[in-house]
């Protein structure tokens, strides 16, 4: 079978660009010495009484890859630390994964001083003190161990992005982290002459399965970012001629936010491969930078994997891989009945809601590896003997799947149930718009409220005229869909891989100092919300006995 230690070592000897970060490079050469170094310093420091948890807080560095290639080498474990978590919240990451070992940088020592984390203190690594240093330097004749480590070995502990709840620690092992890579690599045509760009955290699996891991596997160049940064991302790709990328949740909506540049075509960019970006976006960024965007459907515990098609509609994902056909369906969760097929109207609006259930494979999730420590959460996600993925979405007669939205991204207004995510396509198509979250709060009486935040590019200003102007000539939006709430965002809340984050959306609902504007009565025209109005609303909560329902959301 192959393993990330088979890989690590199949690179013994390339002199052939590894890694650039900054103003250094690594040959993969230099790339597998330094992992062997850190497989060295992590066997003297690893205790056989507890998992052989060590977890990074780092930003993409070359660092973290040496110390991924020195846990993958003797069969240890890295824990992706997300650091954009503080406190307590950051405390429950470390413990909930047992972590023996954490590795870090002066910016991260600051976020654990003082936590509780379980970590003694002389298995925390400060790779930016004079200690670390030294200890470099006495394992430097360190060898690529004689051994090869279990192929079940877990790998890493991916968490996920935390969007609709806590992060859970996705359980990937050494083998199933390969054979992604190397598949990855055969999807999208990843060759040694590659050179790729990977601006996303590499604690999440979207940087490691798509650019790291397919760069590993054929020996091609790694360019990395410490974090991503829209306005030096075109500045990057021609600095270093990249080829390739790859993108999570509102990356693409960012970059094309930036001022268009008489420079735009002038890069050497062929593919970018991520989730998430809208059709409309997909479509602007190849007019603008000649480059394709190839928009999969997967995860971290990738048990469900759509593949977009040649034939693919515009807004479909496409269809399962082909190793799982007849395995990816569309459930209703209520019932366990698979939902219809989606019937379009002549203007493209979905005519049956009840197509729209969850995205399940029948599978049983037998790929699915588990969540560490989290019996409650790997349960809920296999259940009827199928795996639930979490995500809703709705199914054409031809089999093309599409999106619609997190399971928590349900609305209910006048008994019918439609999904944010066909909401949010539609308003992404308002000029100025850079980025929309739909997601509903409670209507005073019975039901939902449709709610949206919008955050528009820096030149131009909401008008909710337009706006209404818009909705009114959009033939696919539902009779129930149209917001009755507008929020104009300044920022919008986003987790560490650049997924909207909607808790404190609907937690917040118009009770910010953004700009808000609401339709009075359904079907009237948007006007701006007053201070007084949103007393008012806030009070006809309270007053018929549904404002309990707020802190549930």
């Amino acid at each position: 079978m192959t393993t990330v230690a088979s890989l690590i070592r199949a690179r013994k000897g390339d002199p052939s660009d590894g890694y650039i970060f900054e103003d250094r490079s690594y040959t993969w050469d230099e790339v597998v010495n330094e992992s062997a170094i850190r497989a060295s310093i992590l066997a003297e420091l690893l205790s056989n009484d507890r998992p052989p948890h060590v977890g990074v807080l780092l930003e993409n560095t070359p660092d973290y890859l040496f110390w991924i290639g020195g846990a993958a080498l003797i069969g240890a474990c890295i824990v992706g630390i997300n650091p954009t978590r503080r406190g307590s919240e950051l405390e429950r990451d470390i413990q909930h994964t047992d972590c023996q070992i954490i590795v870090s940088d002066q910016t991260g020592m600051s976020l654990v001083d003082g936590l509780q984390t379980g970590v003694d203190k002389n298995k925390v690594i400060d790779v930016d003190s004079l200690q670390h240093h030294n200890q470099l330097l006495q394992h430097r004749e360190a060898t690529l161990p004689d051994y090869e480590p279990d192929e079940n070995s877990i790998l890493f502990l991916l968490f996920t992005s935390g969007s609709t709840s806590a992060p859970k620690a996705v359980v990937c092992t050494n083998q199933r982290m390969a054979t992604a890579s190397v598949r990855a690599g055969e999807i999208y045509g990843v060759t040694a002459d590659e050179i790729c760009y990977c601006p996303m955290p590499l604690f999440h699996g979207n940087a490691l399965m798509a650019c790291w891991g397919p760069a590993l596997a054929v020996g091609a160049t790694l360019v990395l970012r410490r974090k991503f940064s829209a306005s030096n991302f075109m500045p990057d790709i021609r600095a270093h001629q990249c080829t390739y990328f790859t993108y999570v949740g509102r990356t693409i909506a960012y970059i094309l936010g930036q001022p268009v540049s008489s420079e735009d075509q002038n890069n050497t960019l062929r593919l970018g491969f991520g989730t998430e970006a809208s059709a409309l976006d997909r479509e602007r960024f190849l007019k603008r930078f000649g480059c394709d965007l190839v928009e999969g459907y997967g995860s971290s515990e990738s048990v469900v994997a759509i593949i977009r098609t040649p034939d693919t509609p515009t807004h479909a994902l496409g269809k399962e891989r082909a190793d799982m056909a007849g395995q990816v369906c569309i459930v209703n969760p209520d019932t366990n009945v698979e939902c219809p097929r989606v019937q379009f109207d002549e203007f493209g609006a979905i005519s049956n809601p009840e197509c729209i259930g969850e995205i399940v494979s029948l599978s049983g999730g037998t790929s699915f590896e588990g969540y560490y420590n989290n019996r409650e959460a790997s349960t809920e996600r296999v259940r009827n003997g199928w795996y639930w993925t979490g995500d809703l979405g709705y199914r054409d007669d031809a089999g093309f799947f599409y999106f619609g939205g997190r399971s928590a991204d349900w609305l209910r207004v006048d008994s019918e149930n439609f999904a944010a995510g066909p909401v949010e396509n539609i308003v992404s198509r308002f000029p100025g718009v850079i980025m929309a979250a739909v997601y509903p709060v409670p209507d005073p009486t019975t039901g939902d409220m449709v709610m949206v935040a919008i955050e528009m590019n820096e030149t131009t200003e909401f008008s909710p005229y337009e706006f209404d102007q818009f909705l009114s000539q959009q033939r696919d939006l539902g009779t129930k869909w149209s917001p009755q709430i507008v929020r104009v965002i300044t920022a919008m809340p986003l987790t560490a891989n650049n997924k909207v984050h909607k808790p404190p959306l609907r937690a917040s609902k118009w009770l910010t100092s953004d700009s808000h504007y609401w339709r009075t009565e359904r079907n009237q025209p948007l006007q701006l919300m007053t201070d007084s109005d949103k007393n008012d609303l806030e009070q006809r909560f309270a007053s018929n006995g549904r404002s309990h329902i707020l802190s549930a959301l």
